[in-house]
Parts: structure tokens; sequence; C-alpha cells
């Protein structure tokens, strides 16, 4: 899916602590390298570990000058599927536009629970991909890896790169590399 208009439109679903912040914030910092205009944005309820939380990122070839959260998204990543009880992860998405979800279901088997949606589902175990590169289930990196390959919005290496730059001194060469693996797996996974 490539993106045909000015600006490209995210939200991350997800709970606190499964890294919703920090995918939006890395897509939007290699979107900046890229030389794109961007626009990040958290909404919380309940700031506690496991509250649902949201995160809004849109992308542009334009000065944006909104800062209304996205109502109208052309991608949604779901990081924990246990939200989509609590939430209308499918809102004002088309058929042209996708959803890419965290778990060990088939699409298929996804879609009965958001019928009305009817556009692509894209399923991936990422916290079992994850946990398995880098000894962590936190699936972040994967998913995000799995967005870029099929939106195209920004490349896998501005990504990697903005990653690196971010991380390597906080959390260690080693870890930072792995990351980076979680990534590349979600990437090469579609």
């Amino acid at each position: 899916m490539k993106q045909h208009k000015d600006t490209f439109e995210i939200i991350f679903f997800a709970r606190g602590g499964q890294g919703a912040k920090t995918a939006s914030e890395l897509v939007a910092h290699a979107a900046v390298a890229e030389g794109k205009f961007v626009k990040a944005f958290p909404f919380f309820g309940p700031e506690r570990s496991g509250a649902p939380t949201k995160m809004f990122l849109r992308i542009s070839d334009q000065k944006l000058r909104t800062q209304e959260p996205v109502t109208d998204p052309d991608a949604v990543v779901v990081m924990d599927e246990t939200v989509i009880g609590s939430q209308d992860i499918a809102k004002n998405l088309d058929e042209h536009e996708i959803l890419v979800i965290n778990s060990k279901r088939e699409s298929e088997e996804i879609r009965k629970e958001i019928p009305h949606f009817k556009g692509r589902i894209y399923a991936i175990d990422a916290n079992g991909i994850a946990s398995r590169i880098t000894g962590a289930s936190n699936p972040n990196m994967v998913l995000v890896g799995q967005l870029l390959k099929i939106t195209e919005i920004v490349s896998l290496e501005s990504t990697a790169q903005v990653f690196r730059g971010v991380f390597l001194e906080k959390i260690g060469k080693d870890l930072t590399e792995k990351n980076i693996q979680a990534m590349e797996a979600g990437y090469d996974s579609f």
C-alpha cells in the first residue's frame, strides 16, 4: 500500500508499557530525517501500565497545521488485540486502508470481531517474534517493521538509523541491534 495523498495518518492502539509512544515517535523522527513534516502525540486515559492508550501520527509532504486527534486514519496499528473489545479500532477505516494487529490468530478470524471493516488486515505474532529475537515480548519494533513494509511511509533504513541514534547509549549495542533485527523481521514477514 503506497501513500498516494499529501498526508498519511496513523493511530496506534496499545496498552501502557507496550511501546506505542516509542513506535510512533520513531516513525515520526524517521519521517523528519527524510524531509517530511510530522505531528505525533498521545492520548492517555488513566496513566498506568496496562491501561488502553492511543498514539496519533501524521506524516506529510506539506506543513501540518492541525493539532486535532486523527479521526480518519489511513492505517491502524494494534499492539494488543485485547483492546478490540473496548475500542473501535476500525472506526473510519475504509476498504482501501489497513489494520496491522499483533495476534497469533489469522486475519479472517480477527475480521469476525470487526465485520464492518472491509479493508486489509495484517496479523502478525509480534510478541512471539520479539521474544525470540530480543528476549522480551514487546511488540512495537516488529509492528513498526511491518507497518513500514506495507505503507512505505518511511524507509526501514531511516528508521533503523534513528533507532540507533536514540537508543545506542540508553540500552547498549547488543539490545539496540536486536531491536533493529525485530523491526527487520516484521518488515520481512510481509
